[in-house]
């Protein structure tokens, strides 16, 4: 007998209860999924130490990078812009989403379970989805404080206001989590017909698609419609803002003056082109392809938060400068506490 296990999820905010349903033929029995089977990467034994100290050198990277961006913008005054609030806004979204996916990843590496609670499967979707839409809006508030930088710089400090960049950024959250709760409310009441077998290393939309034996129509219907609202919108703001950008740009009779405004944007540029490809091509790629869209996921959970920090300090010479001052002062006190020794 095929059993249908509905659950319907409320978030007033994060808080939820599971109901189960009847069965298809009428059945008053009731079963409740209390854990879901995270597959993970479908490599020989041995290779999971491999991939384990893959990981656990990424999340590393990724620790250090983010910290030490947040660091340096806090602690350097002349970093007191719009564009470093923006960035060390985009370091905190980076250093959570990724936290929600690798100690998870790399627990289930050394475990023969590779179990996740419900709860825990609700929570992390939950927390992914809130600070990757909430990326996406940054991304696209950076690409607006950069048009305005370059097409309007007599009026960049009047336009770019504390309170704007505020509202620009505390309007990115509030979007992601609507977004959160509408998907994560979405996937989690759709049933789930026997399989407990999630084939990713994270609880994700399309995976617990996969497991699922309801009717997608509708499901697939409010999914592209709040794609469209939300996902499309940004992508807008940043194509639109990038082509007055390089219209201004190659205006500029200087080829010095050219240089230095498209090196003010290419940093975020690469970060955009990073984070959306890779979106694009875990979504696009057919289901029959899963391992494709694990690689695909890695993209954007653990490499670009990694590829950030370095994307941006590297080509950044404010970033570097502080950077630099930061370790003087270190390397002085260390010496200072040495000589007094």
């Amino acid at each position: 007998l095929e059993t249908k296990h509905r659950f319907h999820l409320f978030l007033f905010p994060c808080l939820f209860q599971q109901v189960s349903a009847m069965g298809d033929r009428g059945t008053d029995n009731h079963s409740e999924v209390t854990d879901f089977i995270l597959v993970g990467f479908r490599v020989r034994p041995e290779l999971h130490i491999l991939l384990f100290l893959i990981f656990l050198l990424v999340y590393a990277m990724i620790l250090l990078g983010n910290v030490g961006m947040m660091t340096i913008i806090m602690t350097d005054p002349r970093l007191n812009t719009p564009m470093y609030f923006f960035l060390g806004n985009l370091s905190f979204i980076d250093l959570f989403y990724s936290s929600v996916i690798a100690p998870k990843a790399m627990i289930n590496f050394w475990s023969e379970s590779k179990s996740i609670s419900f709860a825990g499967c609700v929570t992390q979707l939950f927390l992914f989805a809130l600070f990757i839409v909430a990326e996406g809006f940054l991304l696209a508030a950076m690409a607006y404080d950069r048009f305005i930088a370059i097409c309007n710089p007599l009026l960049y400090s009047a336009q770019m206001s504390t309170r704007l960049c505020t509202q620009l950024v505390a309007g990115s959250y509030i979007c992601g989590c609507i977004s959160s709760v509408l998907q994560t409310s979405m996937v989690f009441t759709l049933s789930f017909c026997g399989s407990r077998s999630i084939d990713h290393f994270y609880c994700d939309t399309r995976p617990l698609e996969r497991i699922s034996c309801s009717d997608f129509f509708i499901y697939r219907m409010i999914s592209f419609f709040l794609s469209s609202i939300i996902i499309l919108p940004t992508i807008i703001v940043i194509i639109i803002s990038y082509l007055y950008i390089v219209s201004t740009v190659l205006k500029i009779r200087s080829s010095e003056g050219r240089k230095k405004a498209f090196s003010t944007c290419s940093s975020h540029l690469g970060v955009v082109s990073v984070l959306y490809g890779a979106v694009f091509f875990m979504y696009l790629t057919p289901d029959r392809f899963p391992e494709l869209s694990k690689v695909a996921s890695l993209c954007y959970t653990l490499v670009t938060p990694m590829l950030n920090p370095l994307i941006y300090s590297l080509r950044n010479k404010d970033v570097k400068e502080a950077l630099r001052k930061i370790l003087g002062k270190k390397i002085f006190l260390f010496n200072s506490i040495l000589t007094v020794t």
